[in-house]
C-alpha cells in the first residue's frame, strides 16, 4: 500500500469512477491506473469496486470503508499545508466558494470585493449550483466553503453557521389585482405561480405554507434564478414568489412586491464547511465578512 494508489481511489471517486479520467488527473496511462488498482485490491484480498466488465460502476462495502478513510488521509493532506501558509502567512492559492446564483449575486459582491483588497494574492473560484451538489463539492473537497439556504443543516459531516435569516415577498406587474387589498395564501392559490425550482431558495418553506393551510399551489415555472422568475413575470406569466432579498427597488421598479412574512416560515441562509477542515486565516476573514455584510443588510431592510 503506498500514498498514490490511495491518490488513485481518491481521483477515481471525484471521477465517477472513470479510469481514463483518473490517470489523466494523474499525469499517467491508464494502464498503469488499472495496474495499481489490481495491486492494491490484492494486497486486501477483496475487491473495492463493482464491474460491469472492465468498468467500475460504484464501490463495494469495503470499498465504501475504505474510501471513508483516504477522505480523513486527503483532508489531513490538505490541512497539513493551510497549517503551514497560515504559519508562513502565505497569501497566495486559490479559494473555493460554491453557492447558489441568489447568493452570489446578492450577498457576495461586497464581501468578496473587500477580500480582494484583503489577501490579492489569492485567487477566487466560484461554482454555482444546487445545493445537493454544494454539499458533494464540499466532500469532495472541490469547495472550501458552501453558502445557500437548503440542506445544509442536514449533513452532520459540516460545521453550519447562520448568516441570515429573510422572507419570501410575492412580486407582480403594476396594475395586478393583488397588488392591493390584503394578501394571503387564499388570493396567491388562485394565481398562477413562478418560483424556485425543488430545493432552492426556501422553495421547501413555500409549499410547506401551502400544505399547512390546504390549498393548492400552481406552479407553471420553476427557476433556480431570480432574474428568471422576475423576466416571466414582466411577461404577465404568473405572480412570482421569490427572495426578498433579490426584489431591488430600484431596478426592479415596474414590478409591485408585496411581503410575505406572515404568511410563508422565514427561511435562513447558512455558511458551511467540513468539520475536519483547517480554516486558515483567509477563510475565516471572509466569513467574518459574510457575516458582516448580512447584518449590514438585515439592518437596513428593517
Amino acid at each position: 500500500m503506498n500514498l498514490n494508489q490511495l491518490e488513485l481511489l481518491r481521483n477515481l471517486q471525484e471521477t465517477d469512477y472513470n479510469l481514463s479520467k483518473a490517470a489523466e488527473k494523474m499525469h499517467v496511462v491508464q494502464s498503469a491506473v488499472s495496474r495499481q488498482l489490481q495491486l492494491f485490491e490484492a494486497e486486501l484480498g477483496s475487491p473495492l469496486f463493482i464491474r460491469q466488465g472492465k468498468k467500475l460502476t460504484g464501490l463495494t462495502p469495503l470499498g465504501e470503508k475504505i474510501m471513508e478513510e483516504v477522505d480523513l488521509i486527503n483532508q489531513a493532506k490538505k490541512n497539513i499545508q493551510l497549517i503551514a501558509d497560515d504559519f508562513l502567512d502565505n497569501s497566495h492559492g486559490t479559494f473555493r466558494i460554491a453557492t447558489t446564483h441568489t447568493q452570489a449575486k446578492y450577498l457576495l459582491p461586497g464581501p468578496i470585493a473587500r477580500f480582494r483588497r484583503k489577501y490579492p494574492g489569492i485567487k477566487i473560484y466560484m461554482v454555482q449550483s444546487s445545493p445537493d451538489n454544494l454539499v458533494n463539492l464540499l466532500h469532495r473537497h472541490q469547495a472550501d466553503i458552501a453558502i445557500c439556504t437548503e440542506k445544509l443543516a442536514d449533513d452532520d459531516k459540516l460545521v453550519v453557521k447562520p448568516c441570515y435569516e429573510w422572507h419570501h415577498v410575492a412580486i407582480m406587474p403594476a396594475g395586478h389585482r393583488l397588488a392591493d387589498g390584503d394578501i394571503s395564501l387564499q388570493r396567491l392559490s388562485a394565481e398562477p405561480i413562478l418560483t424556485y425550482s425543488p430545493g432552492f431558495t426556501g422553495r421547501s418553506a413555500i409549499e410547506k405554507a401551502f400544505q399547512n393551510a390546504h390549498l393548492p399551489l400552481d406552479i407553471t415555472l420553476a427557476a433556480a434564478d431570480s432574474d428568471v422568475i422576475k423576466t416571466y413575470v414582466r411577461l404577465g406569466m404568473g405572480v412570482g414568489i421569490i427572495a426578498g432579498t433579490s426584489y431591488e427597488p430600484g431596478q426592479d421598479s415596474d414590478l409591485i412586491a408585496r411581503d410575505l412574512a406572515s404568511l410563508i416560515p422565514s427561511s435562513t441562509t447558512k455558511i458551511a464547511y467540513l468539520k475536519q477542515l483547517y480554516v486558515p486565516n483567509y477563510c475565516r476573514y471572509f466569513i467574518d465578512e459574510l457575516l458582516a455584510e448580512a447584518a449590514t443588510k438585515h439592518a437596513a431592510a428593517g
